[in-house]
């Protein structure tokens, strides 16, 4: 079901000059499933040069042609849903209900801003004297260099490709290069939809190299990022030599608070459901909770209770509520930081250590720690 995937330049799908490549795995099973392009300087000085001249004929298109093109992409993308949910579920591993919700939230996107295209207004301000009043327009920006990260692979391209297109923009969509399955079918789709030559195109490879070369170029206008904290650092010092406009959504650490007054029990049930959502991997999904000590062992005994009827499993196979990490520094992560809170004196109320009956993969059990002291990494 799988394949590889190549850059998409210019309206053409096309190997990286250099014929490089890098491995794609499932972290199920930590199987190869697949490989994508790594492209170089040559590469990417190709795809500025097709932004470039795709914003050129992009910006004049009518907002009524451009609307009707993007709820296209929308429509495209419904119709292969169970195609992109299935891509989605394999590279990352979460559940297929869940990559199937995702990939109508990626549909949504693109109608949303298809509607929005049409309502690009400008305004027209009182000025100081009488004989003269003040016009504000709205004019694309330019070309876009979008970057997204592995937890949300269909919705997050989704929202950096749809508003470029819907303000008048190209794009450059640099996926997470452990899953760029999902991102490369919705540019599948952008094709298929009409969007011409140039306007939307897909680079993959080292990270770090590509971030640099496509901020550091004058072609690039605006940047779109979502990733860490320490991402958006480095993505803000590269685009601070040019001036850039900048918009990051960028990683959390939620706090939950619950006071003497609440339902400790429904309040678990709603939290644990959340928390435990692709793994926990999720910029939203709260991570601390900060409960009343009235309210401590109700709230804590039902949150355990949630975690240990949480089925995991292989997000393809029927009934998995929680798949594998996405990749092995993620689980690594996990164990750190949970035997890190262990060592100053947390407990474990559920969990605490990789499923037994999987020998491969990127597992951990749904886990829950009480009494997490203040000094712990968690």
């Amino acid at each position: 079901m799988y394949q590889d995937f190549q850059l998409y330049i210019d309206g053409e799908w096309v190997s990286a000059k250099g014929g490089a490549t890098k491995q794609v795995f499932d972290p199920a099973n930590e199987d190869e499933i697949g490989k994508i392009s790594d492209a170089g300087s040559d590469d990417l000085d190709r795809a500025l040069s097709a932004a470039e001249a795709g914003f050129a004929e992009w910006k004049q298109t009518g907002t009524w042609e451009r609307a009707a093109k993007i709820r296209k992409v929308a429509d495209l993308i419904r119709e292969r849903l169970d195609t992109i949910a299935t891509i989605m579920s394999i590279e990352t591993g979460k559940p297929l209900a869940e990559a199937k919700g995702e990939t109508n939230g990626a549909a949504d996107q693109f109608e949303w801003y298809s509607e929005e295209t049409k309502r690009i207004y400008g305004q027209l301000i009182g000025s100081r004297t009488h004989d003269s009043r003040l016009a504000v327009i709205y004019q694309p920006v330019g070309v876009v260099a979008a970057f997204s990260a592995w937890n949300f692979p269909a919705l997050l391209p989704a929202r950096k490709i749809a508003a470029a297109l819907a303000a008048g923009c190209s794009v450059i969509i640099k996926p997470a290069g452990e899953a760029p399955g999902s991102c490369a079918l919705i540019v599948q789709a952008c094709h298929d939809a009409g969007i011409p030559k140039g306007v939307v195109n897909f680079v993959t490879g080292n990270s770090s190299m590509i971030a640099k070369h496509l901020i550091s170029s004058p072609v690039v206008r605006k940047v779109s990022v979502t990733g860490s904290v320490p991402v958006g650092k480095e993505i803000l010092h590269l685009a601070a030599d040019g001036v850039k406009k900048v918009s990051m959504e960028l990683g959390g650490h939620g706090p939950v608070i619950v006071f003497e007054d609440a339902d400790a029990e429904k309040a678990a049930e709603v939290c644990a459901g959340t928390k435990f959502r692709n793994c926990g991997q999720v910029c939203i999904s709260p991570t601390r909770f900060y409960v009343h000590e009235a309210r401590y062992d109700a709230f804590a005994a039902k949150f355990a209770e949630v975690a240990k009827s949480i089925k995991v499993g292989r997000g393809m196979d029927e009934g998995t509520q929680m798949g594998p990490m996405a990749n092995a520094r993620g689980l690594d992560t996990i164990k750190t930081m949970v035997a890190d809170a262990v060592d100053k004196g947390a407990e474990i109320l559920a969990g605490g250590q990789p499923p037994k009956n999987f020998n491969r993969g990127f597992y951990y059990e749904p886990t829950v720690l009480g009494r997490v002291p203040d000094d712990a990494m968690v």
